[in-house]
């Protein structure tokens, strides 16, 4: 049973469009990319796909047959398939084991621009570091990842939840039977994560033990592929510093707490691979002054957040054994303890805001700290919106205890702000005694509801 993925209309979008580009999906492993793809297959008369790790065999075809139109030829012969515009779609799976059929995206793009080709893979970023002036205007990229908590709640038959919080407002609030009915599916969407493998497997069963098969078997991927950075960064290293990440979400990340003694470079190259993989995203600080965010970063603060809630509590068990005082905050805890505690809300923020932006770019995300000796105050994300700054802080309880956010806004000379909690929308107006009486005003948006802020009437852009 396929489960219905928010880039499906972007792949219909692309297969009706009239000026075809060989179209790439990124991301990390098990994300969903191959599946996607199958699905749109669906669509067309015919569908081939060349998997490369698990017919290693293919790539002497593409080493040997450079004219695309040639190689549609062979590959119809060997899958038993007609290759024709309009009608058969071509898969290049795990393309990162061939850069030749890398390269032969190009040729489609000027040579055969009538056919639709796709091509996905894992580690495929390593692949691409190695090919100058990759596909410039000829190839078109899409970038995937794990489900996003509206996209679980629709794989879960809630697409009326859906609509009725995107309609919801700081005015006009959830009823209170659905908000909490909402909380409760996010804190499963915590344990569940967003991996399509084990979304499938709570849709299936709604037995939490068939999601952690699943991804153990994911996490175990992972190491493994870990061998295959061999070359370029010890796998211990590379296992030690996910550890590390995981132990250290929602703080600074210090190099020195990586077990092994290994030196500053030496970690940060493995968090550079571990980001090109996919599995990791760097949160920077930005000293936010104006746009773009990336402008005025500084690399001496920097945090890091893994790929997804449930993969993180598979770690924090197998390796670290430390998943259960986390699992019990999830299921049982209080909602400001489950907020305020561990880091995990912190990271599945980040990457909803990365989830809930377009495609068809990376989005970088941004941090604020402030420097100044002797003091500790700390903005979680800070985004772009509607041309201004738009800081946001993962926090739980009342206005008094968001003196951080408050700080950074006095500071900027900003005037609006968003907490994002496990509350019902909401909106606190008040005063700052300290800049003049300037208004503040914060809007609550539920965590649940990361996508209002992406997706509301005004257009929102993040910085990449």
């Amino acid at each position: 049973m396929y489960l219905e993925r928010t880039i499906d209309s972007l792949l219909l979008e692309w297969k009706q469009s009239s000026s075809l580009k060989p179209l790439l999906l990124r991301g990390a492993r098990q994300v969903g990319k191959s599946w996607a793809v199958e699905h749109l297959g669906e669509t067309f008369d015919y569908f081939i796909e060349v998997n490369f790790e698990k017919r290693p065999e293919m790539k002497e075809v593409f080493e040997k047959v450079h004219d695309v139109h040639a190689l549609a030829d062979r590959l119809s012969m060997l899958y038993g398939k007609p290759v024709e515009p309009g009608k058969t779609l071509l898969f290049f799976d795990e393309i990162q084991d061939s850069p030749d059929a890398i390269r032969s995206l190009w040729s489609f793009k000027e040579d055969f621009p009538s056919l639709h080709v796709i091509a996905a893979g894992s580690l495929l970023e390593f692949t691409l570091q190695e090919l100058p002036s990759f596909g410039v205007g000829r190839i078109r990229s899409l970038f995937v990842y794990p489900f996003s908590f509206d996209e679980f709640l629709v794989a879960e038959g809630k697409s009326s939840w859906v609509k009725a919080k995107k309609e919801a407002k700081d005015g006009e609030p959830l009823l209170t039977a659905l908000h909490n009915d909402l909380v409760q599916h996010f804190r499963t969407f915590l344990m569940v994560g967003g991996m399509p493998a084990s979304v499938a497997a709570w849709v299936k069963t709604h037995d939490y033990r068939q999601c952690q098969t699943e991804l153990d078997d994911i996490q175990l991927s992972y190491y493994d592929d870990f061998a295959k950075y061999a070359k370029k960064a010890d796998p211990t290293l590379l296992r030690n510093t996910l550890q590390s990440i995981i132990l250290q979400v929602g703080n600074k990340f210090m190099y020195s707490k990586v077990e092994g003694s290994y030196r500053s470079e030496e970690v940060k190259k493995s968090l550079r691979l571990l980001c090109d993989a996919g599995v990791i995203k760097r949160v920077s600080h930005t000293a936010a002054n104006g746009l773009p965010l990336g402008a005025e970063t500084n690399d001496k603060f920097r945090k890091y957040i893994y790929l997804d809630s449930g993969l993180m509590l598979r770690i924090l068990d197998m390796d670290l054994g430390s998943a259960r005082q986390l699992s019990e905050l999830i299921l049982a805890g209080s909602a400001e303890d489950l907020v305020n505690k561990g880091g995990l809300t912190e990271m599945v923020l980040g990457w909803e805001l990365v989830k809930y932006n377009n495609p068809r770019s990376q989005h970088d995300l941004y941090y604020w700290e402030n420097t100044d000796e002797g003091t500790r105050s700390e903005v979680d994300y800070i985004i772009a919106r509607d041309m201004k700054v738009l800081p946001i802080e993962c926090k739980s309880g009342i206005s008094g205890k968001m003196k951080s956010l408050f700080l950074f806004m006095r500071q900027k000379h900003l005037n609006r702000g968003i907490r994002c909690s496990l509350e019902n929308f909401a909106l606190l107006e008040n005063k700052d005694k300290q800049d003049n009486n300037a208004p503040r005003h914060i809007q609550i948006i539920p965590l649940y509801a990361v996508s209002n802020i992406l997706h509301s009437d005004s257009p929102s852009q993040m910085n990449s």
